[in-house]
């Protein structure tokens, strides 16, 4: 996982766009060990869609989401709001995807909350009034208004979440990725994120081993395992389909 996940860059604004959010098609990866870790990926998610992505340890999926944004790079087509991703594209892309990693601390390291949110927008290029409307507006997407001047190492893991979830918004993503979101929260922290994921209204991939999340939260289920999808559909139905999760190491919540 590089140390960095924020990549700066000079101010690009993304065009307007309606239709498929993002179009993964024969996505292909190897680690340059040989091991083969997507293996024809294809996935499509429209505008609004929430979707979880599940499937054992070592399945595929956090090198997925690290293609979305282009810190890894495969072979195969995919497309961010209509955005093919390239080297020219890169800073659109990553514009466009606002990524959000299990652990908050690999994305909080300014010495306040504030700053912490500001950082995107800054770099961006944005005016100063931009980027106070942006990090306000993104703070209170995730209730965190009264918390813009406290110290980003001092807060619990369910707040600093909370706040990694802010850094990205504040660049006004068309694709919101999480990673292992509820993963360490106690039972009120992941109840609080729960209700702040279902409000946020942005197209959704979620990466996650929590279940009783996914059907809770996400309509639609795409299980990956040894690098391929092998479902994609309704979440009600595959998590009724008790052979299918036992053979991808699945539990039914």
């Amino acid at each position: 996982m590089p140390e960095n996940h924020r990549h700066p860059t000079t101010h690009y604004e993304l065009p307007p766009f309606e239709g498929q959010i993002l179009k993964v098609d024969n996505l292909h990866f190897s680690y340059p060990d040989g091991h083969i870790a997507l293996d024809g990926i294809n996935l499509h998610l429209a505008q609004g869609d929430k979707v979880a992505l599940v499937g054992p340890n070592g399945a595929g999926k956090s090198t997925l989401m690290l293609h979305l944004n282009g810190i890894l790079r495969g072979k195969g087509g995919l497309t961010v709001a209509g955005i093919p991703l390239n080297e020219k594209n890169l800073p659109l892309i990553r514009s466009a995807v606002g990524l959000v990693f299990q652990n908050p601390d690999d994305q909080l390291f300014s010495p306040t909350v504030f700053e912490d949110v500001a950082f995107g927008p800054l770099h961006m290029g944005l005016p100063e009034n931009e980027i106070r409307q942006r990090v306000d507006s993104a703070l209170e997407s995730v209730r965190m208004s009264a918390y813009r001047e406290r110290l980003s190492h001092h807060l619990s893991v369910g707040e600093k979440k909370r706040i990694a979830i802010a850094t990205v918004l504040a660049m006004n993503p068309r694709l919101l990725v999480l990673d292992e979101p509820s993963a360490g929260l106690d039972p009120r922290a992941r109840r609080s994120l729960i209700h702040l994921l279902r409000d946020l209204e942005i197209t959704m991939l979620v990466s996650t081993h929590d279940l009783a999340m996914v059907r809770e939260l996400f309509p639609r289920m795409v299980i990956v395992d040894e690098g391929r999808i092998v479902a994609d559909g309704p979440t009600v139905e595959l998590l009724e389909d008790q052979s299918l999760l036992e053979a991808h190491g699945l539990e039914k919540p």
